[in-house]
């Protein structure tokens, strides 16, 4: 008979072993990749200095640096066997080669807004490593071209920066939170407050650079149309990695006109709302851009009682003047005053709806850093009719049972609706009024929470369902969301549970474009494009 302690000191000791032996795997991996990088690529310095490892001091660090949902930052969450931080695009170019020579898995970071995680973490491949873009961040902008190459470690926020540092009166159609990576935002699409105006970030984009699954760099002319048709609106990490893109700069004027008006219930929020949904797409200049952000709040005197705060957060291509004009005709239920307005500049209006505070001076752009981390869910819809005013009623009273939900209204129209839905890959355009981003947010690493704020918004997207699209029910890739399904790579039926929901009917050709320029499926991930069967080709 084997003693208790005899048996732990087993356990121990074999415990052990394979710590040790997988740590003498990970220094295997790393080695031979190092080895593998050194023969296919050329480095100014020594390259261990690229590479992070999870006993290496910094890992966490690098790891953390731009990931955004603490969710898969815990520490039960899958670690890479190392990061690894190129500098330059040939090591990007030999990175895919050593991964798919090794046959090591290969994620690719540029700002580490997935909603997933999927650009840091594998839940269904082990081993992983990250490709993390974040030193490929040039912005080469061209005035007299009206263009700019952008790298696509950059983010949004810089972007816009160099815009401005070279011309007031130019900008660019993107995002409107200012640390996103431009490489993976432009995949899924990229709105922003000139979407009405001039399309999205994707629409605006006229050549870019890219490592295919053979490792060739390519731009639009050597990829061909199809797969340049593809990298945008279709999503990230299925067709290469993004090295530049070329973008198209847009006119703004010298003065923009922002403002925020909030109403409460008590203030006629609920018939306010439903009266936007009725103009914001389709009777409002396109010069204007006004979404509304929804959370609960306390009543004003009322103590422990809730109510709803609907904050009309706006931008306007032009004069304070021109704007209340334009709302005296198509809104005039906001009630907007010219002490409402703020007139700057387009490079500080990007602040403003960035939420910077009062002030901040535009280099904080350059930062690059993310302004939100927290533990969250988050969940989209679009919407085809306006939700009725019981529709909104019974929304509130499921928002009052969540801590910390957030909902956001973003008009389309205009350009929008203009841009056929198979120009690109991304398809939600006529006859969208609005998309939904849902939002539960927690502060704990704690599972048991978790479920809870799981529970609620899964229940509210239920509860939303006669209200939104349907067949498919439409829902944003830059929101990614793995409650609509996992791809196992090879399944095309099972992929469309959610690829129709993102790309409606460019779905299939996605497909077909998948199998033709990444025929084994290197890039892949929990909801990457799928590839078809042999038989099927």
């Amino acid at each position: 008979m084997v003693s208790p302690k005899s048996s732990s000191m087993c356990s121990m000791f074999l415990f052990l072993v394979l710590s040790a032996a997988s740590l003498a795997a990970s220094a295997s991996v790393q080695e031979n990749f190092i080895q593998c990088l050194d023969d296919n690529s050329e480095f100014s310095v020594p390259i261990a200095t690229a590479f992070f490892t999870p006993n290496n001091s910094s890992f966490t660090t690098v790891l953390n640096s731009s990931a955004q949902n603490l969710r898969y930052l815990v520490p039960s969450a899958p670690k890479p066997e190392f990061i690894f931080l190129p500098m330059h695009e040939g090591h990007v170019q030999a990175a895919v080669i050593c991964s798919k020579k090794l046959g090591i898995h290969l994620r690719v970071r540029s700002g580490g807004h997935d909603y997933e995680g999927l650009s840091y973490v594998s839940e269904l491949e082990s081993p992983f490593i990250i490709v993390d873009l974040a030193k490929l961040r040039s912005v080469d902008v061209d005035i007299a071209d009206n263009s700019a190459w952008v790298q696509a470690g950059a983010t949004i926020g810089e972007v816009y920066y160099r815009i401005y540092e070279k011309s007031k009166v130019h900008g660019f159609p993107a995002g409107l939170c200012t640390s996103l990576g431009i490489g993976g935002h432009i995949t899924g699409g990229a709105y922003g407050t000139m979407m009405r105006k001039y399309g999205l970030g994707a629409d605006n984009v006229i050549d870019a650079r890219i490592v295919d699954a053979k490792g060739n760099i390519l731009d639009r002319e050597a990829m061909g149309e199809d797969h340049f048709w593809a990298i945008r609106g279709g999503g990230g990490a299925s067709f290469g990695v993004i090295l530049w893109w070329k973008i198209k700069l847009v006119p703004v004027p010298e003065t923009v006109t922002v403002f925020t008006v909030t109403k409460t219930l008590e203030q006629g929020g609920t018939k306010l709302l439903y009266k936007w949904q009725q103009v914001a797409a389709d009777k409002l200049d396109e010069d204007l851009f006004i979404r509304v952000i929804i959370s609960p709040a306390p009543k004003a005197g009322a103590k422990g009682e809730k109510t709803i705060t609907t904050s009309y957060n706006a931008l306007f291509l032009g004069g304070a003047d021109r704007l209340l004009q334009v709302m005296q005709g198509s809104f005039p239920e906001l009630g907007l005053t010219k002490k409402d307005c703020l007139e700057t500049s387009w490079i500080k209006s990007v602040l403003y709806i960035a939420q910077f505070p009062s002030g901040t001076p535009p280099e904080v752009l350059l930062q690059g850093k993310s302004t939100f981390k927290n533990y969250f869910k988050a969940k989209s819809d679009f919407v085809r009719e306006p939700i009725p005013e019981t529709g909104l009623e019974g929304l509130w009273q499921r928002l009052f049972q969540e801590d910390s939900p957030l909902m956001i209204f973003n008009p389309y129209g205009g350009m929008m609706s203009r841009i056929p839905e198979s120009e690109i890959a991304f398809p939600h355009r006529n006859g969208t009024l609005f998309k939904i981003q849902y939002l539960t947010l927690w502060q704990e690493a704690d599972d048991k929470i978790a479920a809870k704020h799981f529970d609620w918004i899964r229940k509210l997207y239920n509860y939303m369902t006669p209200y939104v699209s349907s067949f498919p029910r439409e829902a944003y890739v830059n929101y990614r969301d793995l409650d609509l399904g996992i791809n196992n790579h090879t399944n095309f039926v099972q992929a469309s549970s959610w690829g129709n929901r993102y790309f409606k009917d460019n779905f299939d050709r996605l497909v077909k474009v998948k199998s033709k320029v990444d025929p084994d499926n290197f890039f892949r991930h929990e909801q990457s494009i799928p590839v078809l069967p042999v038989s099927s080709k």
